[in-house]
């Protein structure tokens, strides 16, 4: 049986995203990249930042949905679903 190659780019966490960008902003705030390698860094750094505010913009959409469903509805405890 032959294994299919994902075309798809594996999501990385909100998290995990943050934390790349601080390693970037580091390593040019240290000055000692060249300058392409600090354009390129630069460019990735634009990148996730668009993505992370992407998901913030989604999150606070759902959060305004959630809490704007049906106000005078009393909150329900919440119990996750187990698959």
């Amino acid at each position: 049986m032959a294994k299919e190659k994902s075309q798809q780019v594996p999501t990385v966490s909100f998290e995990n995203s943050l934390t790349e960008l601080e390693q970037i902003v580091a390593r040019l705030e240290s000055g000692e990249l060249p300058l392409e390698d600090a354009l390129n860094e630069f460019e990735r750094g634009v990148q996730i930042a668009k993505q992370g505010q992407k998901v913030l913009q989604q999150a606070e959409q759902r959060v305004q949905i959630l809490l704007s469903d049906d106000e005078n509805k009393a909150l329900d405890d919440f119990s996750p679903d187990t698959e």
